[in-house]
């Protein structure tokens, strides 16, 4: 049997009456600390840092861009403007000679070859004046952005992606049939994936902080347009040198110089992040469908702007060419292409409330 003193001992522990447990020293309870810090921050770098170098397309398939170009009626036939290219279209005559060619020949190529006079457009030929940062408003950036259009492998590749915004010169060969078709084959001549490569690479330097990181955290408008004609390269490298069987026309040179395809001119602006218009309304044709699958298949990475802009375009096309016109779904999307900070954001979370939760316990 017990003792009445041991039962009113174990009763007086049950109670909390007892001896206090033994406490954790202080200097071991500072270095638990510390441990528990040092492992909080040791996982939060990497994921900042994964999601700062990621620089995912800033726009969603939720955010409604607005096409404000004006519809100007140029030779026979409408031309899409952005107001600083309607005002250079008032004051300014083109700069090489072209050839008017009536609009009902741009169906067909010619059986001869006509070469155009004067210089091929170059990208940014009128905007470089732009307020870049530094101390004289130009700076590495400025630096950055003249160096590689006078690298050879940049003007060798012929980006027809970083020529469709920004460049005076390629808006006014779009006037002429001869000297736009001479654009076409001189970009669709480089090598996709070399130049692919190439100009992946080269916007990774060009939203690094030693070139123009700062100017394109502010968002200057020659920086957005370089770094997004550098990122849309592929997809619109295989939609711009798409031919039309029937006619061995480029679908570009057809949508820029006919009438009565001049909807589908919208078509070539998806890649670069711009939405289809709804007054537009892209012929139902081969064309049209072809387009539409070079950039479906783009759109499994879902890092490219496509994707943001492919659904609401396929899904407005299929409206007007019937509902399997073109496929309005996105594929499935690669492996190693979920945006970052979607994917991270909930380690984040944890790794916040942790931080909070130590902090209190440290008081």
């Amino acid at each position: 049997m017990f003792s009445s003193y041991s039962l009113g001992r174990q009763w007086s522990l049950r109670r909390g009456r007892g001896p206090p447990y033994p406490a954790v020293s202080p200097y071991h309870k500072q270095w638990i600390h510390m441990a528990v810090i040092v492992l909080i921050i040791s996982c939060w770098i990497p994921l900042t840092v994964a999601i700062s170098l990621e620089a995912p397309p800033r726009s969603t398939e939720t955010t409604l861009l607005i096409d404000t170009r004006i519809p100007v009626f140029v030779n026979g036939h409408w031309q899409i403007m952005s107001e600083d290219e309607h005002r250079q279209l008032v004051r300014r005559s083109p700069a090489t000679q072209t050839f008017e060619v009536d609009v009902s020949a741009a169906t067909s190529v010619p059986t001869t070859t006509t070469v155009a006079t004067g210089p091929l457009p170059t990208p940014f030929d009128g905007a470089l004046a732009a307020n870049f940062s530094g101390d004289d408003g130009g700076g590495s950036c400025l630096d950055f952005i003249t160096g590689f259009l006078e690298d050879p492998t940049f003007q060798e590749c012929y980006p027809l992606s970083m020529l469709l915004k920004g460049s005076n010169s390629f808006f006014q060969a779009m006037r002429s049939l001869v000297k736009i078709t001479q654009v076409i084959e001189t970009s669709c001549k480089a090598n996709k994936d070399t130049c692919t490569d190439y100009l992946n690479d080269l916007a990774g330097k060009l939203t690094s902080d030693d070139n123009c990181g700062e100017d394109y955290q502010k968002e200057n408008q020659v920086v957005i347009q370089a770094y997004k004609g550098m990122k849309s390269y592929e997809e619109l490298y295989g939609a711009s040198c798409l031919q039309n069987p029937e006619t061995s026309a480029y679908c570009f040179v057809s949508a820029v110089t006919n009438l009565t395809t001049s909807s589908n001119v919208y078509l070539y602006n998806l890649p670069l992040n711009s939405t289809l218009p709804e007054s537009a309304l892209p012929a139902c044709d081969y064309c049209t469908s072809e387009t539409m699958k070079i950039y479906q298949s783009a759109a499994a990475d879902r890092k490219k702007y496509i994707a943001n802009t492919y659904v609401g375009a396929a899904t407005q096309i299929n409206a007007e060419c019937g509902a399997n016109f073109v496929n309005a779904a996105l594929p499935d999307p690669l492996p190693d292409s979920a945006a970052t900070s979607i994917a991270q954001a909930p380690s984040l979370l944890i790794l916040s409330m942790l931080f909070l939760a130590v902090s209190r316990w440290m008081r």
